[in-house]
């Protein structure tokens, strides 16, 4: 433990230890990778429920009689379409299409509204939106103050409600609840959201709580099945479910299009936004890329920057994820590819350790409940 307390801590850094956590750099965040082992965590959370420390995720704060009209000029999707109380997924796109982020805004109030950007993004983020600030709103930076756990799995609604009078299965998806009280920690916002492709939701709370929250989690969770459980589980089941990872499935040389996450992008929306010409053209004609699903057809892991060739061993694009799924018993992976190769059952190969591997594109998402 002690070679990583350099990094940035989350609230809950120092209870990792007591549930057995194998600590690692992630990004600059002493993270837990694993409690129990990343397997058994995964088909913890597939089976019964899974408890993430996620309070390295950044949170901007942006309110103010301008706010929403600012935020659709951000980001690709339409928030102007969201009800209070509502939340939704959208890219961030740089004027070339390329993806500044993926986040979840959620609309707080008719003027105020919470951001939710990725942990290695906070400071780029949190620069870019300043930079194009029009209007009369603040801007506040608040991921230092703010903690996230996120409860995932079949069992989640049972054992949050053992903490609460507010009926939780009643929240819809994609939708929150503020100020509730989770038995005695108080003003959290409760969100039907998640990241692993299970029911579940991501609870935002104040710092100074997030240890109380946890152990009371994991205690009332108990009977139900409810672990601690690591990044290593969380990739493993955000990837069987196709959610892309920012730095490997969406970056800067990679469109919201391109990466398959279109119903992101509105360009129909009554208001323009950064990044939207060549978002429009690029849905008009079709982009040169494209993020497939790859099954392995021969032993061997896809792992991000492997490359990926045709039949004929030109290199036609590159992994961006991949793992050995638990659920599917098989290696499965993403790749960039050019479109030609994009179709559901084309054969293609993946250099694995200098070898050349056998992979058909499948479509995604590669689990489903």
């Amino acid at each position: 433990m002690s070679k990583v307390t350099a990094l940035k801590q989350t609230p809950l850094f120092n209870l990792y230890n007591n549930y057995g956590a194998k600590v690692i750099d992630f990004g600059g965040w002493a993270l837990p990778v694993q409690f129990s082992g990343i397997v058994a965590e995964h088909e913890t959370v597939r089976m019964h429920a899974g408890l993430f420390d996620v309070s390295h995720m950044g949170e901007i704060l942006i309110e103010g009689k301008d706010a929403e009209d600012f935020i659709n000029h951000l980001i690709t999707n339409d928030i102007s379409k969201v009800d209070i109380n509502q939340a939704q997924y959208t890219a961030m796109c740089y004027p070339d299409g390329g993806t500044v982020d993926d986040l979840i805004v959620y609309k707080l109030d008719q003027q105020k509204f919470l951001l939710v950007i990725n942990a290695a993004n906070i400071e780029k983020d949190f620069n870019w939106i300043k930079l194009h600030k029009k209007g009369y709103l603040s801007i506040k930076n608040i991921s230092n103050d703010v903690a996230q756990l996120a409860i995932q799995g079949p069992k989640a609604v049972t054992i949050l409600q053992k903490l609460t009078d507010i009926r939780v299965s009643d929240i819809e998806r994609f939708h929150f609840i503020q100020n509730v009280n989770l038995d005695g920690i108080t003003d959290v916002l409760v969100s039907r959201t998640g990241y692993t492709g299970e029911d579940g939701f991501e609870l935002y709370l104040g710092v100074n709580q997030a240890m109380a929250l946890w152990e009371k989690l994991l205690k009332i969770g108990k009977k139900e099945g409810l672990q601690p459980c690591g990044l290593g589980a969380r990739d493993t089941l955000r990837l069987e479910a196709c959610l892309a990872l920012y730095g490997q499935d969406l970056a800067a040389s990679i469109t919201p299009l391109e990466a398959g996450i279109g119903f992101t992008v509105k360009t129909k929306k009554s208001s323009p936004f950064i990044g939207e010409k060549l978002l429009l053209k690029q849905r008009e004609e079709g982009p040169e890329k494209k993020l497939v699903g790859l099954e392995m057809l021969d032993k061997g892991v896809p792992r991000h920057d492997y490359p990926v060739f045709n039949t004929t061993e030109e290199v036609i694009g590159y992994i961006t994820s991949g793992t050995y799924s638990p659920s599917l018993k098989k290696s499965i992976g993403l790749a960039l590819v050019t479109t030609k190769y994009a179709e559901t059952g084309t054969k293609l190969k993946v250099k694995i350790r200098n070898k050349l591997v056998d992979a058909v594109t499948v479509k995604k998402p590669f689990y489903k409940k």
